[in-house]
């Protein structure tokens, strides 16, 4: 039976309450994915030892680095399908759909490719530990051959955000999940394939949701009806997605670049506290992705509301999404620091040998980044309001300064001086101190030039 795709009225009412029903949906898929990945490094951690663990969790950042570019562009279907809802254009909606789905098979593909070929030089580069390099390359190869799915399904998703619907990829990522843990122990407890089967679990569960989200896309009523009989391939559309999504995706990938600096960085002090960083940054993760649901919150209210020229909205958008981050951050923050050590338990075995490094090194990063992950939230969103506003070069160059180049500048001035994990944690709260600052900027003044167009169209007409 056909469906219709749940919507939210994102141009009239107080925001406030449709973004957390947007978010909500949204960050408990988030969080629900990370507590299946969590899984792979918790299996790895407890049943295999601390050099598994490192060995995947040395892999993060490079990871990100090479599909964060285009994963980033999905970025791009969000905002150019939450335009064209707002101003009513199904013609648009559908070539969107269409496109973007082309798109999201032909990048994956590449990037898969890509990736099984240069990771294992990147990882040198890295300074990864010689004791780990094996398994992480090995656990690195394995993973993308998942990337296409995973492309997918973010260009899909991409689609369903657009309209408000969360829920539908919160039940998508559920299924995964369940799978992605079932078949980690399966692939590790029983057939002991350790860090390879990791791997092989997160790709099979990737194939799930990107299955999952395309049968639902070609069963729906309406212009996001996605026709899988019919591919199609529109030009300008495409050019339109780039064009948005591009400079998204290059951002991802600067951060990702001064992400691998710090993990190259982070490396040099042993497998034992490269573990260690894994375990807390596995934990710090949970609070990010309940904050980055508000990024997407404030890309959709805020394309749709600019859309449908309802630029008297936006200051109210702006500020709930801000209230958004603080309701979802601040009890999840305080949670984690709470429960810091027991948390951290949870992803080495009481009998590793370096269970004590890890711990103590874990909560050093507890203390450094967690704690003002908010302020992560707020740059997040600010960069959110000024994407939906259709701009997508300034936030680029606003993160590359405010985030990317501060960050290496801390690591070859203040760490080397230094030479302290703390010292080194601590480039991350100050980039995204700094950042929130430049993107809010930045909305303010394209803000005010909207409302200064607006006051001129009624006096030429006069």
């Amino acid at each position: 039976m056909a469906r219709t795709v749940n919507t939210i009225n994102m141009t009239s009412g107080r925001p406030l309450p449709k973004v957390l029903l947007f978010c909500l949906p949204l960050a408990a898929s988030g969080v629900l994915q990370l507590l299946f990945n969590a899984a792979d490094v918790i299996v790895v951690g407890k049943f295999v030892g601390s050099t598994s663990l490192a060995a995947v969790g040395s892999t993060g950042a490079l990871i990100n680095l090479l599909i964060g570019l285009f994963l980033g562009i999905s970025v791009g279907v969000n905002i150019t399908a939450a335009r064209l809802i707002g101003a009513g254009d199904e013609r648009g909606v559908h070539n969107t759909v269409q496109t973007a789905v082309s798109m999201a098979a032909v990048l994956g593909v590449f990037v898969a490719a890509a990736g099984g070929l240069l990771s294992h030089p990147m990882l040198e580069l890295m300074n990864v530990p010689e004791d780990i390099l094996p398994l992480a390359q090995l656990y690195i190869r394995i993973y993308f051959f998942g990337v296409p799915a995973s492309m997918l399904y973010n260009f899909c998703a991409g689609v369903l955000r657009a309209y408000g619907d969360t829920k539908r990829p919160f039940w998508f990522l559920s299924t995964a999940g369940a799978v992605n843990v079932a078949l980690n122990l399966f692939f590790v407890i029983v057939l002991h394939l350790g860090v390879a089967g990791v791997a092989l679990a997160t790709v099979i569960s990737q194939y799930v949701s990107c299955i999952l989200v395309l049968v639902s896309l070609s069963r729906l009523e309406g212009p996001a009806r996605l026709d899988l009989r019919r591919p199609s391939f529109d030009r300008e559309t495409a050019l339109q997605v780039v064009r948005i999504g591009f400079p998204a995706g290059l951002q991802s990938v600067l951060f990702s670049l001064s992400n691998v600096l710090i993990q190259s960085s982070i490396n040099t002090f042993g497998s034992a506290v490269v573990a260690a960083n894994t375990a807390a940054s596995n934990i710090d993760a949970f609070i990010y992705i309940a904050c980055n649901s508000v990024y997407h919150a404030a890309i959709s209210f805020t394309g749709q509301n600019y859309g449908a020229l309802r630029t008297d909205r936006l200051p109210a958008v702006a500020r709930d999404c801000f209230l958004a981050v603080l309701i979802f951050g601040l009890p999840l923050t305080a949670a984690v620091m709470l429960f810091g050590p027991q948390l951290l338990s949870i992803y080495i075995s009481s009998s590793d040998p370096a269970r004590d490094v890890v711990l103590s090194m874990g909560l050093v990063r507890l203390r450094y980044v967690c704690m003002p992950y908010v302020t992560c939230g707020f740059m997040e969103c600010a960069s959110g309001l000024v994407r939906g506003l259709g701009k997508s070069w300034l936030p680029m160059f606003v993160s590359l300064f405010g985030s990317c180049l501060l960050r290496i500048v801390w690591i070859y001035t203040v760490f080397r001086a230094v030479g302290t994990l703390q010292s080194l944690y601590l480039s991350y709260p100050i980039s995204w101190v700094v950042t929130t600052a430049l993107h809010m900027g930045c909305f303010i003044w394209f803000y005010r030039r909207l409302l200064s167009r607006q006051a001129a169209v009624p006096a030429r007409a006069e």
